[in-house]
């Protein structure tokens, strides 16, 4: 399977105990990203007794699968929120995505993040009037920013750019791993290889593959996709999408990061580790298990590498998969009034790291009982079937078509474990991946992402 960058050069990793008994906590997560750690540390921190279960080895999901881009300009985003919530949501938006920034720097050793600009940047003209469209958006936040002219360090020609100063970008695993030791350190208890394999949010415990059982009080799922994500029709409301990465060696890193306004979508940045540079590429996506040829993608990205940047020899490559909610901001709160103790963090769309830090903040506030004011925003209580229903309907009809095509179409296919879709066997990263709710299964069937607890029947 392919590697990422960051999991080939993350810190020598550290063994985190198996569960070997029943045991019971304040506060239980699942997951063991960005988005778990950082809600075991916040919490730990104030005194909670709080148990994290990674099915894996933790940040080797999303965040070891990521851009390491820490920054609050998340692509063209400000004035759609401000059309679609109004000015003061968006605000709030950024302010949160900011703060976790900041704390981000607080935790991070030099080696971990570097200050970086992060750039806006169109060849069109179609793209340039988005630019100026999220410019005008940044005056009405009051988010600071410069507009340049041509990005000269980019190998091809360039309209406008759209700069926000100062933002950074890190090592994932690397601040990850010094993420979960602050989290330890403050009294959180972390395990690997906890696949859950059943959830009683009625008498608050969930069950293991293993048969062994945690109880809880409060519990938070930061498993990318919500496994008990029914409860609260998030099933009828995350889109998964799957993006492919490159990285290559460089004497030239840039001193900004980039990300296109004009399709198809290149997002560019360089990472120094140990002092050797890299050029990092991402593009080409697509909804997550429709696909069967990905390979296609990877080699598209090496030939752009190799004619465009003049980068022809590929370290590392690797691909993510991110869920995004229909209105493009993340769900970090309870899962729904009735299950005020479930709460869940997801729906990134692309921009975890800060998105990660400021959903911890907000289910942490929510927890201990304080005010946070981006909570209300992220809450996942906030969308409805009204304005939303034609999108609702959208994901509920692929999956429809994908569960009953699939069984017609692709007979030998494996199940899917999690509501019976057939899986598309991916050539280019050697998993079975499921089409209808992003489900991901090694070569010999074990769980490789969620929502699906149960490994493949490959029999």
């Amino acid at each position: 399977m392919n590697e990422s960058l960051w999991l080939a050069t993350a810190y020598p990793q550290e063994k985190y105990p198996v569960i070997e008994d029943n045991l019971s906590c304040e506060v239980l997560i699942i997951g063991g990203g960005l988005s778990g750690i950082a809600n075991a540390y916040f919490l730990a921190k104030q005194g909670k007794d709080v148990v994290l279960l990674e099915k894996n080895s933790i940040l080797h999901g999303a965040t070891g699968n990521s851009t390491g881009k820490l920054t609050s300009q998340h692509d063209l985003v400000y004035a759609d929120l401000i059309e679609q919530f109004d000015l003061e949501s968006a605000k709030q938006y950024f302010n949160a995505n900011e703060h976790a920034l900041h704390l981000a720097r607080s935790f991070a050793d030099p080696e971990q993040l570097q200050t970086a600009h992060s750039v806006l940047y169109s060849q069109t003209a179609e793209g340039t009037e988005k630019l100026m469209r999220e410019k005008k958006a940044y005056e009405e936040i009051g988010i600071p920013f410069k507009l340049g002219g041509k990005a000269a360090d980019l190998p091809f020609d360039t309209a406008n750019t759209l700069i926000v100063e100062d933002e950074a970008q890190i090592h994932p695993v690397r601040f990850g791993q010094k993420m979960a030791q602050l989290a330890v350190q403050a009294g959180a208890r972390i395990f690997e290889h906890a696949q859950v394999a059943a959830l009683n949010t009625d008498h608050h415990y969930v069950k293991l593959s293993s048969e062994k059982e945690v109880r809880y009080r409060q519990l938070v799922i930061c498993s990318h996709y919500p496994i008990e994500a029914l409860k609260g029709m998030q099933i009828l409301k995350l889109d998964v999408e799957r993006s492919y990465i490159a990285a290559a060696k460089t004497d030239n890193p840039f001193t900004h990061q980039y990300i296109s306004t004009d399709n198809p979508k290149r997002s560019i940045r360089t990472a120094i580790i140990d002092k050797q540079p890299y050029l990092l590429l991402c593009a080409e996506s697509h909804p997550a298990g429709t696909e069967k040829d990905t390979q296609i993608h990877y080699d598209r990205i090496a030939e752009d590498l190799k004619s465009t940047f003049e980068h022809p020899d590929i370290m590392y490559k690797w691909s993510a998969q991110d869920p995004s909610t229909p209105d493009l901001v993340p769900y970090a709160g309870a899962i729904s009034e009735s299950l005020s103790n479930v709460f869940i963090s997801t729906g990134y769309r692309k921009w975890g790291l800060t998105n990660s830090i400021a959903s911890a903040q907000i289910i942490t506030d929510t927890i201990l009982g304080k005010e946070n004011p981006a909570a209300a925003l992220y809450s996942p209580g906030r969308t409805d079937f009204g304005a939303l229903f034609s999108r609702a309907l959208m994901l509920t009809g692929r999956t429809v078509k994908e569960f009953t095509g699939g069984h017609i179409a692709r007979t030998d296919s494996p199940i899917c474990t999690h509501m019976g879709c057939r899986t598309r066997w991916n050539k280019g990263d050697q998993t079975w991946d499921c089409p209808c709710h992003g489900s991901r299964f090694r070569a010999d069937g074990t769980v490789l992402e969620g929502p699906a607890t149960q490994p493949l029947n490959l029999g």
